[in-house]
């Protein structure tokens, strides 16, 4: 019997057209069938971090890291802005790993994927993020690599994927995700 995992995912973008939320809708309608639950994490309530919160945390920062604690998992799905991490995922990051000593990524398996118009998708912002992700203690998944270059059409606005390639790939991909989730939850023995 397959264990089903929880996953909270992450949209790098507050834009409301944005193509990382539209991959990130089309992971969530593909996912049951690979024994994943996609849920959404907001970060757009989140004020700009300072360590002048550390001492008392806003609401809405305890409440996301709340809601980061309660999965198995987490998947960042990230536009690149500037050959980097999106500010807005990057202040929700810096949230969610304190006040020192209460990381919330720590030994939390993730996975890193997103969606651009140009050729090489997302490639050097999820390369950063990789970067973050391994300060942070969270074991993420390498391979397989998932930049998807968006076209017209490609992912409608509710998340349904247009091209049997690209949804066979996605689905092959949350597969992957499904299979270190369980690798990096293995109890040791």
């Amino acid at each position: 019997m397959t264990t089903t995992y929880k996953v909270g995912y992450l949209v790098g973008s507050l834009s409301s057209v944005s193509i990382n939320r539209r991959l990130a809708l089309a992971l969530e309608r593909l996912a049951p069938a690979r024994n994943l639950e996609l849920v959404e994490i907001p970060i757009a309530p989140l004020p700009f971090y300072s360590a002048d919160y550390d001492a008392d945390y806003p609401t809405e920062a305890r409440e996301f890291k709340s809601a980061l604690e309660s999965v198995d998992a987490v998947l960042l799905v990230t536009p690149e802005y500037n050959r980097s991490v999106p500010g807005v995922l990057k202040n929700a990051l810096d949230f969610a790993s304190r006040p020192w000593g209460q990381n919330s990524f720590a030994g939390k398996p993730s996975a890193v994927i997103g969606t651009s118009i140009g050729p090489i998708g997302t490639a050097v912002a999820q390369q950063h993020l990789r970067s973050i992700l391994s300060f942070l203690a969270s074991p993420e998944m390498s391979q397989p690599e998932a930049y998807i270059q968006t076209t017209d059409g490609l992912i409608s606005p509710d998340g349904e994927v247009t091209s049997e390639r690209t949804a066979e790939f996605l689905g092959s991909w949350l597969e992957a995700f499904h299979t270190h989730i369980a690798k990096s939850l293995a109890p040791v023995s």
